[in-house]
């Protein structure tokens, strides 16, 4: 579509550059911004044009045009709002979908914008503004209707206005009463609250009693009394009698019309396909509650603007006030217009270019217009968090048949593709033990016991009263908060279980199991020390990639390959993980493009092999629905511009972040409709509702209301006392409003163990292994079983490694927050400190030094580890290794401001530790260049000093470092 400068209207220039709302008012047909103080109230005589932009997580930016139209609004202006719509896409590139609001009945996205409601005053800019302020309070009635968003309208202030389905608000001058008909639900109730403190706050400055009326309820009741005296006493009420504005308009056939010279022209066609719309046409789609008009990519603004005229004139003629007016733009239709065609392709032949976007931006900026935002937004580039506790206590338990087996700890992270596994991690939170129960299903694992694993798992979620989080994960497809739980596993090809050797023999399948004296190879993956794992595949040179390293072995040999694209942190992974695997032999390193023949045939031969990583399903923009489930039918209705508000404690919702779907469960549900929890989380899947191409696969997280954990609540600004409040949605909101704002909480309890298999799921002190205290301000540092204490361990005996393995390496860790009382996560752990101090005490094999990160603890452990700095530092080459281990720097957390402690560092000047330096340190770790500077030069070079460089997230950290050349 062609856009020259006369189709862009002043008031538009540089609209839409960055996320919000921007308003409109149309005045002698011209739109006139709206100052921000004046956004959510709207004027019954006027029009305007409002205009949403999202920032997607991609850093795209998505628009949302809507034209609104006061009850008693002219023609002319009406008309006008329709056109400055269509303009207003054009401007933005031409792919905005635009929306008629009509005054009464607006869609429920409109409305989301301005929570909790819209209460449009009398009068417009031809008759000017009404001051209600300076007038006398009038006594007002309003009708609510709405479960998620609430259209308020003023009724007559007459008893025949109310009835006994919807709620009613009578706004007095002392007092706002809100009348619970006796047909209408706690949701809807709880929600009228809302609109009764947006009243309250907006027209009695927060100062007015508010009272609940009940229908039904005795008159000697004072209340009730009072606010049928302003009725003129009690009576009882009629039984509603449907009104036209109650009846739907909803048609019972779909038609589909093409515009032509403005008019409507019905398409014959025995079924709605994709292939009925051409690119240089525009069409009407009638379903009766909406009318879609449909705008190909290559039709002109005046087609775009006749075909709207022609959607308006198909409305006017058939007397449908309440239809909604949806235009949508050829390569962007939304799922609702897709929905209702029998076919739909999932890609369309439709070049979507820049040119209209870069068009407009080119106009604009000959202006002075800044068009940065016309264009991209900057996309969000932050590293995915867990958003859970690492150092809490893991149990795994390999499913047998209908039974699950406690795995030692030893053996809790060798997970088998043949098996299901059941793991509870109980973890501490901000005020009691919080706990997570997950299923793990290996993907040659059998069918039953899947079910199996599902069954125990929710049993055990049951006993504990519902409180924990309950997940189900399939291999392939973990969930961050999997792999920081268990940080460091292997995935072996087979199974040990009942089940596995029942399908392999029925279905005559060779058992495959994992031999570690037989030819096997190990793809090596992960971000860190704390998120890395080793996945047995197919010991075929078409298994390789160049973006991964990897370990193959035969017996005694053992080779480890480097992708040409892989770095130094994936070789450091790499060496961790073969300390695991084969812990007492010395690999042959090879190289991508010069590995030797020895290589090739154990690998059956060269082949081609892919070079990029297995792209995992990224985070996308969250959307909210809620359920309802019944006879094993799923409907959802998507909740827009969510918060926390609109979970209701009666009602099941899921959260759907396509990588990841999260079930939220309210306090008041029954636990009939709880056990079906996971079943409603799989439907959603299975169903994919905004047709983004879900995965079956994807994680599920059941969550239980009041048991929401971060991972969860940071998709909502959260307030933890919503979730623990007593009663239903309506009390809880009635004590709010009623209080001021300040809810009523339960008092949390610490929660009571529970033994599974003559074992507490909630150790004692003495026994947690992931978690240990080393001073009253407690600094935990994640050391579990296997993988912390058998690299302790491995210090002990000297052979018990390869010698060209990295030593582990402990990550300094700056705590979220730590307070004086935090001692209550338990006592230090003796097993887990002596088995650091004894590492400190052996003389490992001779080794390269690679300086390590530090770990902080008590101020006399801090001398000590300086004092032994100094003395290592003397000692002879042989010991290096010795003296690597030895000036492992342990110090009490560096304050704000001070300093940090540089003892037994060596330092190198900046030049010779940039990625290109002429004159390189060569015995350094290359992942951590930044160590070696000098606090001066740091200070200098980074504009801040190492402690609060540290305390940056690693994304900021790296960008930092890439920036100097260190990363």
């Amino acid at each position: 579509m062609a856009v020259s400068m006369r189709d862009l209207d002043s008031a538009f220039q540089g609209a839409g550059q960055k996320a919000g709302i921007e308003i409109w008012r149309i005045e002698n047909f011209k739109p006139v911004p709206v100052p921000k103080s004046s956004y959510g109230k709207f004027f019954t005589g006027d029009s305007y044009v409002i205009l949403k932009t999202t920032a997607s997580k991609s850093g795209a930016l998505r628009h949302d045009i809507h034209y609104w139209l006061g009850k008693d609004t002219s023609q002319d202006e009406a008309g006008t709002a329709a056109i400055k719509t269509v303009e207003l896409d054009a401007a933005l590139g031409g792919r905005a979908v635009q929306y008629r609001e009509v005054q009464g009945h607006e869609t429920e996205k409109f409305l989301s914008y301005f929570k909790p409601c819209i209460i449009p005053q009398e009068g417009g800019v031809s008759s000017g503004f009404k001051h209600a302020e300076a007038e006398e309070h009038q006594t007002r009635l309003f009708v609510c209707r709405g479960k998620h968003v609430v259209h308020v309208k003023e009724v007559p202030f007459a008893r025949s206005s109310l009835n006994h389905d919807d709620i009613f608000i009578l706004d007095t001058k002392s007092k706002i009463f809100q009348f619970n008909g006796s047909n209408s639900s706690i949701q809807e109730r709880a929600k009228a609250l809302e609109v009764v403190q947006y009243i309250k706050d907006n027209y009695h400055d927060g100062k007015c009693d508010v009272a609940a009326i009940e229908d039904g309820r005795l008159m000697a009741d004072a209340e009730t009394g009072e606010f049928w005296g302003f009725f003129g006493g009690f009576a009882p009420l009629p039984r509603k009698t449907a009104v036209d504005e109650d009846r739907s308009s909803d048609s019972e056939t779909t038609k589909l019309y093409s515009v032509d010279k403005g008019q409507a022209v019905p398409v014959e066609a025995d079924s709605l396909t994709r292939e009925l719309l051409d690119t240089n046409k525009c069409y009407l789609l009638d379903c009766g509650m909406e009318v879609f008009v449909w705008m190909g990519r290559n039709t002109s603004l005046d087609e775009r603007k006749s075909a709207s005229g022609a959607a308006e004139e198909l409305l006017k003629g058939s007397d449908r006030s309440k239809s909604h007016i949806i235009r949508v733009i050829e390569g962007f239709e939304t799922v609702m217009f897709r929905s209702k065609f029998d076919t739909w392709p999932q890609t369309t032949n439709v070049t979507v270019s820049e040119d209209g976007r870069g068009k407009v931006a080119a106009l604009l900026k000959r202006q002075g217009v800044n068009v940065k935002g016309l264009l991209k937004a900057e996309p969000v580039k932050e590293e995915p968090q867990p958003y859970i506790d690492c150092t809490g206590n893991l149990q795994v338990w390999r499913v047998n048949g209908q039974e699950k087996v406690l795995l030692p700890a030893a053996d809790q992270t060798k997970l088998y593709s043949g098996d299901c596994y059941i793991f509870q991690y109980s973890y501490p939170g901000e005020d009691k033990e919080e706990y997570l129960i997950g299923t793990w299903f290996g993907k040659q694992s059998a069918e039953e016991e899947r079910a199996s694993a599902v069954s125990l798992a929710s049993k055990m979620v049951e006993s504990m009263k519902f409180l924990p989080v309950q997940a189900r994960t399939y291999e392939g497809n973990e969930p961050i908060q999997f792999f920081s739980i268990f940080q460091s596993y292997i995935v072996f090809k087979g199974g040990l279980s009942e089940g596995y050797k029942n399908y392999i023999a029925e279905k005559e399948i060779p058992d495959d199991t994992y031999n570690e004296d037989g030819i096997a190879l190990f793809r090596v993956q992960g971000s860190g020390p704390d998120n890395m794992q080793a996945i047995q595949v197919e010991p075929v040179a078409s298994s390789l990639n160049s973006s991964y390293c990897y370990i193959l072995h035969s017996g005694s040999t053992v080779f480890t390959w480097s992708g040409n694209l892989t770095s130094s942190e994936d070789q450091e992974l790499l060496e961790r993980q073969l300390d695991l695997i084969k812990p007492n032999l010395q690999s042959k390193p090879q190289k991508e493009g010069s590995e030797s023949e020895q290589f090739w045939d154990l690998l059956g031969g060269k082949s081609e092999y892919p070079s990029q990583k297995i792209a995992r399903e990224a985070e996308s923009d969250a959307h909210l629905f809620s359920c309802t489930f019944s006879k094993g039918n799923l409907k959802v209705t998507e909740i827009y511009n969510f918060s926390q508000d609109d979970l209701m404690t009666e009602d099941i919702f899921i959260l759907d972040g396509h990588s990841e779907i999260y079930v939220w469960v309210g306090q008041q549900v029954d636990t009939k409709s709880k056990m079906h929890a996971l079943t409603i989380g799989e439907k959603f899947l299975e169903r994919d509702f905004l047709l983004e191409k879900l995965s079956r696969e994807a994680p599920i997280y059941i969550i239980m209301e009041g048991s929401e954990p971060p991972f969860f609540t940071r998709f909502f600004t959260w307030d933890s006392a919503k979730s623990t409040m007593h009663g239903n949605s309506f009390q809880r909101k009635l004590t709010i409003v009623k209080n001021g704002g300040t809810p009523v909480v339960d008092k949390p309890k610490r929660r009571t163990p529970v033994s599974y298999g003559g074992r507490s799921s909630v150790p004692d002190k003495s026994q947690r292994s992931r978690s240990m205290s080393f001073s009253p301000d407690r600094v935990r540092v994640r050391g579990r079983s296997p993988a912390f204490n058998a690299l302790a361990a491995n210090f002990e005996n000297p052979n018990a490694r390869n010698l060209s393995t990295p030593p582990p390496m402990v990550r300094k860790l700056y705590p979220k927050s730590v307070t004086p009382d935090s001692t209550k996560f338990g006592a230090p752990k003796s097993a887990a400190i002596a088995a650091l101090t004894a590492s400190f005490e052996k003389t490992p094999p001779i080794r390269e030094p690679i300086i390590p990160k530090s770990i902080k603890v008590s101020p006399d452990s801090a001398n000590s580890a300086k004092s032994a700095n100094s003395k290592s530092e003397s000692n002879s080459k042989e010991n290096s290794m010795s003296s690597r281990i030895e000036s492992l720097t342990i110090q009490e957390d560096v304050k704000e401001g001070e300093a940090e402690d540089e003892e037994g560092l060596p330092i190198y000047p900046y030049e010779r530790l940039k990625i290109a330096s002429t004159d390189p340190v060569t015995e350094i770790d290359v992942t951590k260049r930044e160590t070696y500077l000098s606090s001066e030069e740091f200070r200098e070079k980074f504009g801040m000093t190492k402690d609060a460089f540290y305390k940056l997230p690693k994304w900021k950290q790296n960008k930092f470092k890439m920036a100097l050349q260190l990363f």
